[in-house]
Order: C-alpha cells, then sequence, then structure tokens
C-alpha cells in the first residue's frame, strides 16, 4: 500500500514525480549518441549466471526498465536454460497463450500453422508498437517479457524499443490530462477475439497506464489501427495521438537494434516494435526467437 502511496505515477504526487523525473532522465541513455553493443550485459552462463551478471540485469531494468544481454557460452543457450536464467530473475509464472510451446515459452518465427498464420508475429510483416498481453484481462496482466534471439533472419527484423515510464513521462510532462484520460479503466477496448464464429477471447476493456501491486507502471498498449476501440474523449484522442508522433520521431528515447543469436532482451513489458524481415531460402535457417511474458514483476534487489 505504501508503494502505491509514494508512487511518482500517481497524478496528485507531483513532487514526488519531479524527483523521480530527474533521476529518470539522468540515467535514460541517449540511443542517438551510443553505440547499442556497449548496452549489453555479458553472461557467461545461462544455465548458472553469475551474482555479478543477476544484480546488472535488476540494476538495468530499476533504471531503464530494460536489459539486453549477450550469452557467451553458447552450449548453454537452449530453451531449458532460458528458463533457469528467468527464474534467476524471478520470472516463472508463464503465460500460456494460444500460440505457446508447450513449456509456454512462444517461438516466434513465419508459420503457416493453423491457428498461427493469420497472426503478424508469425509472419514477415512489420510488428506496430506495443506491450505484450494488451488484450489480457486484469487478472492476466503481463508485467514482463523476455525476448532472445535463436536465429536473425537474412536481413531485417530489428528492434526498436522504448522504456514506457519515459513514454508516461513525455506525455505527462506535455499535459497531465493526457495521463489522466489513459488511466481511466475504460480508455481502452481491445475487441473480442472470433476464430471460425468461436470466441477465442473476450473483450478487454482497460486503461493504458496503471499501478501494479508493486507500485511499478504498468501499460497496456498497442498501436494497430484495427480492432482497437479508443474512448472518444479529447484527452485520450490527443494522447494517442502525441504517442504516435514520438514513435515516427527520431526521439533519442528509442533504441533501435537487430538481435543476434545469442542475445536477448529482459523488461518490465516495455514499448515495442519489429521492422519486416526476410529469411534464408533454407527453412532451417529462419527467423526464431523465444518469447516469454510473464505475470511476475522485476523486483529490485
Amino acid at each position: 500500500m505504501n508503494s502505491l502511496i509514494k508512487s511518482p505515477f500517481l497524478l496528485k504526487n507531483n513532487s514526488i514525480f519531479d524527483h523521480w523525473r530527474t533521476h529518470k532522465l539522468h540515467n535514460a541513455p541517449n540511443y542517438l549518441e551510443c553505440d547499442p553493443n556497449n548496452l549489453f550485459i555479458d553472461i557467461e552462463s545461462a544455465c548458472n549466471p553469475s551474482t555479478t551478471e543477476i544484480k546488472k540485469i535488476f540494476e538495468s531494468c530499476e533504471k531503464n526498465s530494460y536489459c539486453l544481454y549477450r550469452i557467451k557460452d553458447q552450449s548453454t543457450d537452449t530453451k531449458k536454460n532460458i528458463h533457469t536464467l528467468a527464474k534467476y530473475i524471478g520470472l516463472s509464472r508463464l503465460d500460456g497463450n494460444i500460440c505457446a510451446d508447450t513449456d509456454k515459452l512462444t517461438s516466434i518465427t513465419q508459420s503457416s500453422h493453423i491457428g498461427q498464420h493469420e497472426y503478424i508475429p508469425y509472419s514477415n510483416k512489420r510488428l506496430s508498437w506495443h506491450t505484450d498481453g494488451y488484450y489480457n484481462p486484469p487478472n492476466e496482466q503481463i508485467n514482463s517479457m523476455l525476448l532472445h534471439c535463436a536465429s536473425p533472419a537474412k536481413e531485417g527484423g530489428m528492434s526498436l524499443l522504448m522504456d514506457h515510464e519515459i513514454a508516461y513521462l513525455l506525455l505527462r510532462e506535455e499535459n497531465p490530462s493526457y495521463i489522466e484520460g489513459l488511466m481511466q479503466v475504460d480508455a481502452m477496448t481491445i475487441p473480442a477475439n472470433i476464430l471460425d464464429g468461436k470466441v477465442i477471447r473476450e473483450a478487454q476493456t482497460g486503461p493504458v497506464f496503471s499501478i501494479n501491486d508493486h507500485g511499478q507502471l504498468h501499460m497496456r498498449y498497442s498501436a494497430r489501427k484495427r480492432n482497437i476501440e479508443w474512448k472518444q474523449s479529447a484527452s485520450i484522442i490527443e494522447a494517442v495521438e502525441f504517442l504516435e508522433k514520438l514513435f515516427e520521431s527520431e526521439s533519442p528515447h528509442i533504441i533501435k537494434y537487430t538481435l543476434k543469436a545469442s542475445e536477448g532482451l529482459i523488461c518490465r513489458n516495455i514499448l515495442h516494435r519489429r521492422t519486416a524481415f526476410v529469411d534464408f531460402d533454407e527453412n532451417e535457417k529462419n527467423r526464431l526467437l523465444y518469447r516469454g511474458r510473464y505475470f511476475d514483476s522485476i523486483l529490485t534487489l
């Protein structure tokens, strides 16, 4: 309860927000000026990360809501050991969505499987800005996400990432009413997912920004034009337009990087998108990433 009372994400807490804002911007990298390769945390072994390596992951997630990692010993670069690495960070409660593998990690690759080929993540098309699980019900909120590259595409497949806390900060600086609107419980509705006349998922209505049980900011968002219903209020429509312009700008807060084999992302479900890509002619070389969606939060040490 105290974490909520003292949260910088409550509009009434202006002095707390000002203090948090100063530290947040001080720690935020300028991605237009830095080499993304210098942002990586090297992990010797995914199955047995050191205390120092785990500490660096927590510190990066605390400062910027994410960390990029690189596994040096590629013999430990397996799905089983990716699960192990996640558990060292406190991530074990996976969202077994309808396209997930049996171990609840999802293989993101081009697919013609029934139930997958209709969805853009399993194609080579671009993915628009979003956070994961924005269509989930409140009791299945995705607080953390892992994305591990097993093999990159021949061309393209770049990831664009943005700390959702920075997006909140910029919106609030522009106009606090934007935050007020996006925190309304009926700000955004995702219509029901109906396949062959069967309801796969019920419609979901909720806020864009909320504060989870640990006092952390949560964001559910999609920049898709179809299948998104925004509440028709001036503050919400203007806020959505502000975000769209932000994502199209050359913002120093947007990192652009194409993950290589044995590299990955661990984050507090930050904003992200993917560019289109071209695969190799040989199917066994196709782009393959493993995605884990977690109900757990990445907490501080």
